[in-house]
């Protein structure tokens, strides 16, 4: 791509944490990024907002309802082509004058247009773990069938894939994924059953949305994104291991057969790797923080605590089960963090209740899309009749 040429933007789920922070690097680059499409679920005022400011031509909200006061909203806006429903989050992932589709909606609801936008031939910036926790093995085939770039948003994903530039991947020894260990890292694990849900939200480096928060509490936000790394990398899962680094600043390493151990080193600001997804294999100047190495403290590294991080354990099993067993554990773990949020359980049973779907499950060995939304709609049917059932 050249200096001159704009690249143009699809953006699922644009209301969301991933998605706003997408449009402020849009907004530090308007003679490079252009958005012309955009999908939220059902964040009336902030979409039209954002298609005023950013206008792109088609853009898509959850009901038919939001959709109708979507064009009450925008009615004086010219050439605007307004969609709603899965078939609207369709038609802006593969809108035709897109050259790339960011994926940042929450859930599974995200898997059949990344599928949608792969087809297309879109280059593919991903911010959604259900893609490749649920559907690795499809979307993985697809990319190298269609000959599409894959390109991570998360930052644990940003790093490795840039640590790995230029290198040989059958060099790898191990993928080191950084996580910095959530809000109650230093807090008694017997005290953990009586968390409460704005403790947990009180996450000490990161801003994210309420369900990622949850799941960096867990580490169950690490767990999936193990799975991701064994995908996206290539990597066998005896290959990837989670570092605990509490100052968010190594955003993950990768160690090579020789012994050397690449890092990638920033402040923990989702922009950055954002950014570099939409620009790859590109890095510009914008204003965005830097980081002062001279004024920090120590940086930290410590193996996870099994007992007070048990899902990083499922995640495993889930892997090494195979076929639809990761949908299942995403699924289960995303009714069972909105079942805390909403007050229903408490926080250890957020991982009691994940375990006990994965335990009472039969993976299907090859999945296709169809078995895998099936799985996912099962687990979620169980983890909430365990949540009403209030067991564990």
């Amino acid at each position: 791509m050249s200096m001159s040429k704009s690249k143009r933007i699809a953006l699922l789920g644009s209301t969301g944490s991933i998605g706003t922070q997408a449009l402020d690097v849009v907004s530090r680059l308007p003679e490079r990024l252009k958005v012309v499409s955009m999908a939220a679920h059902r964040n009336v005022e902030l979409l039209a907002e954002q298609v005023r400011e950013y206008k792109p031509s088609l853009v898509s909200i959850g009901s038919e309802k939001d959709a109708a006061k979507l064009r009450e909203l925008l009615g004086d806006v010219s050439g605007l082509k307004i969609v709603c429903g899965d078939e609207g989050l369709r038609l802006c992932a593969t809108a035709d004058d897109a050259d790339t589709t960011v994926v940042a909606v929450a859930g599974t609801v995200g898997l059949a247009p990344t599928i949608a936008a792969i087809e297309a031939g879109k280059e593919i910036a991903l911010a959604s773990k259900e893609a490749l926790v649920a559907a690795g093995g499809i979307v993985s085939r697809m990319v190298r069938e269609k000959g599409v770039r894959l390109l991570p948003i998360d930052s644990e994903h940003s790093a490795i894939f840039q640590c790995l530039q230029g290198e040989n991947r059958g060099s790898i020894r191990r993928l080191l994924l950084t996580a910095s260990g959530g809000s109650f890292k230093n807090r008694p694990v017997d005290e953990l059953e009586n968390a409460t849900v704005d403790e947990a939200l009180a996450h000490p480096t990161w801003t994210m949305g309420r369900k990622i928060t949850i799941d960096s509490a867990t580490l169950m936000n690490k767990a999936l994104e193990v799975i991701e790394a064994h995908w996206l990398f290539g990597v066998d899962i005896s290959q990837i291991e989670v570092v605990i680094h509490p100052q968010s600043i190594v955003h993950s390493m990768v160690e090579f057969e020789d012994g050397s151990v690449i890092a990638q080193l920033g402040v923990p600001d989702m922009r950055v790797p954002i950014q570099y997804a939409l620009l790859y294999p590109e890095r510009v100047h914008t204003e965005l923080p830097r980081l002062d190495i001279t004024q920090q403290s120590a940086l930290t590294f410590a193996k996870p605590d099994a007992e007070r991080y048990p899902g990083l354990e499922l995640a495993y099993m889930a892997l090494a089960s195979g076929g639809t067993m990761p949908a299942v554990l995403n699924a289960a773990n995303e009714i069972a963090v909105w079942a805390f949020l909403d007050g229903k359980t408490g926080f250890l049973d957020i991982q009691r209740t994940v375990r006990r779907v994965m335990h009472m499950y039969s993976p299907v060995a090859e999945p296709e899309l169809t078995g895998i939304l099936e799985a996912d709609k099962w687990a979620r049917l169980t983890a909430t009749r365990l949540v009403e059932d209030g067991i564990g």
